[in-house]
């Protein structure tokens, strides 16, 4: 009895001394790293996770710096077009040659937007055969033109759209179309106004 005792004290002690063994990590056997994952799990408190599952974390980019280009300002002012710009006491612009008013029934003779000559008087288009308005340029140019259509003749006639033209003609009288002008007024147009100079009417 006495010798079961001592063999049951000898076998509690190799115990402990195995379990000793084990957990300070000097014993080579195989159930050493279940043992020590036990007492691991047994002394260390259970961490909670801080992020959510369902949530995605954007990717960490980093953005070029951003260079701000400042814009000087030019004091350069764009060119006014000479078309813009009016002739003084005149409805037409400075690109003008010529300019005429239906209704004053004027016209001038322009050079580099200054009036050359002028206002005269004129004679527009009658009813139903009404002087074009616009922006024209002179085609041709004849001192004795006779008119077929008309059977009538047209002296200095210049002519700046077709079978319209200044010429000498009544002031009392409306054409058919053409640009009625006093003998001396015609002929100062005519010996004036070149092949492609502009011609302005207006209404």
């Amino acid at each position: 009895m006495r010798i079961r005792k001592i063999v049951v004290g000898l076998s509690a002690v190799i115990a402990v001394a195995g379990v000793a063994a084990c957990s300070s990590g000097t014993s080579n056997s195989s159930a050493s790293p279940q043992i020590a994952v036990a007492a691991d799990t047994a002394t260390s408190a259970p961490t909670q996770s801080t992020v959510d599952p369902t949530t995605t974390v954007a990717p960490t980019t980093t953005r070029p710096p951003v260079v701000t280009t400042k814009t000087v300002p030019t004091t350069t002012k764009a060119p006014v077009a000479r078309t813009a710009a009016k002739v003084s006491s005149t409805p037409c612009s400075v690109a003008a040659k010529a300019c005429v008013d239906l209704s004053a029934r004027k016209a001038w003779l322009v050079d580099d937007g200054k009036i050359v000559y002028g206002p005269v008087s004129i004679m527009p288009g009658r009813v139903g055969w009404r002087t074009p308005v616009g922006t024209f340029h002179v085609e041709f140019k004849s001192a004795h033109y006779f008119s077929h259509e008309f059977q009538v003749p047209m002296p200095d006639a210049v002519f700046f759209y077709p079978g319209i033209a200044f010429h000498v003609g009544s002031l009392s009288v409306h054409s058919h179309g053409c640009v009625h002008l006093s003998q001396t007024s015609a002929s100062k147009f005519f010996h004036t106004l070149s092949t492609g100079d502009e011609v302005q009417v207006v209404r």
